[in-house]
Order: structure tokens, then C-alpha cells, then sequence
């Protein structure tokens, strides 16, 4: 049986990279994508930051007021998610010819299972070299590329040396790689679970590999003799070339705190509109519609409603949205959050499309 190959491509700083190729005078500068600062008064968030802007210690989900505070000479620019999508788009479309499996992970990231495609580690990383300059060609944007002997490993491996970079780890080169990573670095674990394994002593992924299964299994139960199997660099989970919305949503925070009812409801009907088209983009149909509501002082509640029939139009939609959302308004507290979300949905016709992402 052929050696599993499997190449993980990540976009450097995507959404920054995208903005300096349409505007070529950005190029260099320290750039921020994300929410309007306001002069250090922004309420949104950072999508991405430049390398440049990273030196400042601007990262991405970090509140766009302390990236203001941090570093008031970036460029800050709004999302532009139609840019986006569209030189997207163009990479997984160049990717996904190289690939004998293709998984898409997100706007700018791709799984490529090559086993087969290539004899041995040493062509895949040749292969690496001719998707780099082939994604260079299509989108003049550049990318880091990990290549390892399953999914994990290669996605920490395109981590390793960014930007612009390539990194090949053989089978026997798997545990010295990992060992001195923090477990953080491993796909799948989360700052909740890197945070509980911490709280046991265990900080380093070469920590965790040799940790004792029964003490694992006691704090996470039968997550985690497989959390001891991750972090020896051991995944056998395949690429999956579909994926199925699990839902669509979205949500805003108010530049001020506010328990004006009309207000509250102008942004709900808002995000109601973005969802519905989303929905028809996707050529999907839902039964299930839910809010999100944060107060001051970041108390969250949440609220669905299941449909006995899809939804048949955007006022129904509305309707169930303002329905939904009344109790809540009727306490007259201040709102910080609100958000619309559709879920069981259902493909009516046509195929995936990346905006799912």
C-alpha cells in the first residue's frame, strides 16, 4: 500500500493579501481588516491583520479598539467579502487539479490528499513548489504549504515556516516536529481543552504524547486516549470533498448599547435580509430560525424556532425573527448584540458553494 500524502495549503494573510493586490500602494504597509476603529471607539472585531500589523501585536480577533490602541498608524479597511470569494474561488479552482482528494477548510485553506499522485515525500514537496508558483500565477498571491502523512500533521506543518513557506515532515520525522509544539498547535484543540490539559501539567504536545491514557480518560473521557494519539502525530480522518452547511447566520454589535425597540428591529430585519439571500444563494431551504441577543455586560441568550413547513418567504422570516426577539426587548435593557440564524437546511438544487464558508 502507497504512503499516505496529504498537503495542507494555507493563504498568507488572506483577506490583507487580497487588498494589496487590488491596491498595489498597500503593499508593505501594516493593514487591518475588520471593523471601522472609530478612532479607538470601534466596537467590531480584527479579521485579519498583515504581517506588518502583526509586528505590532495586532491579531486577528482581537477588539478593533485595542488594535487602534496598538497600532493607530495600520491601514484599516472594511471586509470585502465579494473580493474575497472571488480570488478564492480562483485558488481552490488552481488547487483542487493538483489534488487526487480535495477538501476545501475554510475561505483559505485547502486539504490535498496526493497519496498516489506522487511516489514519496520527496516529489510531494516538487509538487508543493509547482502549486505555489501555479496559485502565484493565477492570483499573484502567495501561500505556505505543509505536507505530512495525514491531515494533522500537515496542517501544523503549513503553519511552521509562514509566510510563503514549505514545510515536509516524513512518518519518521512526526514525533520530533510535534514534540515541542504547544498542544494548542494540534487541529482540534481548542483554548478550553489546551487550557484544561494545563491544569494537569501538560503544556507541550511531547507532554501530552506520553501523558498516562488513564488520567486522560479521567478528565476527558474518551476524547482522551485519542487527544494522546493526536499529539504522536496519529490521524487517519479522511478528506471529505462536500460539506453541507450546518447553518447560515449572522450578526452585528451596535455601536452603542441601545433599548430603542425600533432600532433593535431595523437591524434584525438587516440581518434577516442577509441570511434569506445567503439561503437563496445556496439554493437552500430552512425550518429552523433562531436569535442571538447579548446585553450589556456580555449576557447572551439564544431562541429558535422550528417551522413545520421551510420557510416561504422573507416576511415569514421577519415575522418569526420579531416574534422571537419580543420578550427579550420587553425588559427595556440595553442591547449589545443581535444575530439571525437559519439551520436545518436543505439543498433544493445545485452544488456547494464556497460562500458557505
Amino acid at each position: 500500500m502507497a504512503q499516505r500524502i496529504v498537503i495542507h495549503v494555507d493563504m498568507d494573510q488572506f483577506f490583507a493579501a487580497c487588498e494589496e493586490r487590488e491596491r498595489p500602494e498597500l503593499k508593505g504597509k501594516p493593514i487591518v481588516v475588520g471593523a471601522d476603529p472609530k478612532g479607538g471607539k470601534g466596537r467590531g472585531v480584527v479579521s485579519t491583520a498583515s504581517y506588518p500589523a502583526r509586528k505590532f501585536g495586532v491579531k486577528s480577533g482581537m477588539p478593533i479598539s485595542q488594535a487602534w490602541k496598538l497600532c493607530p498608524q495600520c491601514v484599516y479597511l472594511p471586509l470585502n467579502f465579494e473580493l474575497y470569494v472571488k480570488l478564492s474561488n480562483e485558488v481552490m479552482e488552481v488547487l483542487r487539479k493538483f489534488a487526487v482528494k480535495f477538501e476545501i477548510w475554510g475561505i483559505d485553506e485547502a486539504f490535498l490528499e496526493v497519496t498516489g499522485k506522487v511516489d514519496d515525500f520527496t516529489g510531494a514537496e516538487k509538487l508543493a513548489k509547482e502549486i505555489k508558483k501555479a496559485v502565484k500565477a493565477k492570483t499573484g498571491l502567495s501561500c505556505s504549504i505543509g505536507v505530512g502523512p495525514n491531515k494533522l500533521v500537515a496542517k501544523v506543518a503549513s503553519d511552521f515556516r509562514k509566510p510563503d513557506g514549505i514545510t515536509v515532515v516524513k512518518p519518521t520525522e512526526v514525533r520530533q516536529f510535534l514534540s515541542p509544539m504547544p498542544v494548542r498547535k494540534l487541529l482540534w484543540i481548542g483554548p478550553k481543552t489546551a487550557e484544561a490539559l494545563k491544569a494537569i501539567g501538560i503544556e507541550r504536545v511531547g507532554e501530552l504524547a506520553e501523558a498516562d491514557p488513564t488520567v486522560l480518560f479521567e478528565e476527558f473521557g474518551k476524547m482522551g486516549p485519542q487527544l494522546r494519539l493526536m499529539a504522536q502525530g496519529i490521524d487517519e480522518s479522511p478528506l471529505i470533498e462536500t460539506w453541507e452547511a450546518k447553518s447560515i447566520g449572522n450578526q452585528r454589535t451596535f455601536e452603542n448599547d441601545t433599548s430603542d425597540e425600533k432600532e433593535i428591529f431595523a437591524k434584525l430585519d438587516e440581518l434577516s435580509d442577509e441570511v434569506w439571500g445567503r439561503a437563496g444563494e445556496e439554493d437552500v431551504a430552512f425550518k429552523n430560525i433562531g436569535i442571538v441577543i447579548r446585553f450589556t455586560g456580555f449576557e447572551t441568550h439564544t431562541k429558535a424556532r422550528e417551522l413545520r413547513k421551510p420557510c416561504g418567504s422573507l416576511e415569514e422570516l421577519k415575522k418569526v425573527v420579531h416574534e422571537l426577539a419580543m420578550p427579550f426587548l420587553e425588559e427595556g435593557r440595553p442591547v449589545r448584540l443581535v444575530g439571525v440564524r437559519l439551520a436545518d437546511l436543505k439543498r433544493e438544487k445545485g452544488q456547494k458553494k464556497l460562500e458557505e464558508f
